[in-house]
């Protein structure tokens, strides 16, 4: 679980506010380091030099995947030919600002670093849009289920303490469907998703009746597509989709991989993935019919 995910992520400047925007600020920043060389005709080796690093670093520093020093950020920008103060200020705040460490880092002993990324993506993204196939999507799991899954997906034994702090992980991220500014979750499940035992019957039967609850959010929209559907266009498997409030940042589609992940922002590849969800929302039951469907379910257990 140590290897990099393949990452293709861009987009603008804009200010993100709360340390869950960090890790936008270093895409922000990047891909303005990025758009800036790239205009000047400078070569990533050439930037690298300027700053005492390799090609690569340059490389990670525009992907948004390294924290920034403001000096490398000030020597980039004098190659770059920015030597305006009111030009330089914002991408320096920017700098600055992206060195804050996300609440995630207190986990970073059972996190790992490609899906680090991901949530500081979805702690800034203002519409998050998400089908699953395997289990109930994180950000709705009930503790005891959260537990099951964790164990479930282990390929060796682990000590007790790390499932518990990986489930508490889990929790701490649902938190944010509950602030002030929380985004918008559409949640897609295969009906899959709720026939496959995690734990035992109790442990299902509450996460059933949770899912019901939390449907009933006015930021929450959950849908089932029904085994009755037949095929359908999410043919590829699970996928999240997110969105953000700064007009400058691309939409962002998120694919988790066994070892990795892969992130997606050209506009053609998310626009793929966009038509495949307004496909399954189509033929997926409405939130009122997924309700009674759930209901049904935990009935029969």
């Amino acid at each position: 679980m140590a290897a990099e995910p393949a990452q293709n992520v861009s987009g603008g400047a804009k200010g993100v506010g709360s340390s869950s925007g960090s890790m936008v600020r270093r895409i922000l920043l990047g891909s303005q380091l990025r758009r800036l060389r790239e205009a000047r005709g400078v070569t990533r080796e050439a930037a690298g030099y300027s700053i005492r690093a390799s090609e690569s670093k340059i490389s990670r520093m525009e992907l948004g995947r390294v924290s920034f020093k403001a000096r490398d950020v000030e020597d980039l920008l004098t190659l770059y030919g920015v030597t305006d103060d009111s030009e330089r200020e914002p991408l320096l705040a920017l700098a600055r600002d992206s060195s804050i460490a996300g609440w995630w880092h207190n986990y970073s002993d059972v996190l790992p670093g490609w899906f680090q990324t991901y949530v500081g993506l979805e702690g800034a993204a203002s519409h998050i849009c998400t089908y699953e196939v395997q289990f109930v999507h994180g950000l709705l799991q009930t503790g005891d289920y959260a537990h099951a899954v964790v164990t479930a997906g282990m390929r060796a034994p682990i000590p007790d303490e790390e499932i518990e702090r990986r489930v508490a992980l889990r929790l701490e991220r649902q938190k944010l469907l509950l602030g002030e500014s929380a985004p918008q979750l559409l949640c897609i499940l295969d009906e899959a998703a709720l026939r496959r035992p995690f734990g035992s019957a109790e442990v299902m039967a509450g996460q059933l009746a949770h899912l019901v609850e939390l449907s009933e959010r006015p930021n929450v929209t959950l849908q089932v597509v029904p085994f009755e559907s037949g095929g359908h266009a999410a043919e590829s498997g699970a996928f999240t989709l997110l969105r953000f409030p700064e007009s400058d940042l691309s939409d962002v589609v998120y694919l988790e991989q066994l070892t990795s992940a892969l992130y997606l922002d050209k506009r053609d590849d998310v626009g793929q993935y966009d038509k495949v969800l307004e496909r399954l929302e189509a033929i997926a039951l409405t939130p009122e019919q997924t309700r009674d469907h759930l209901r049904k379910i935990g009935q029969l257990r």
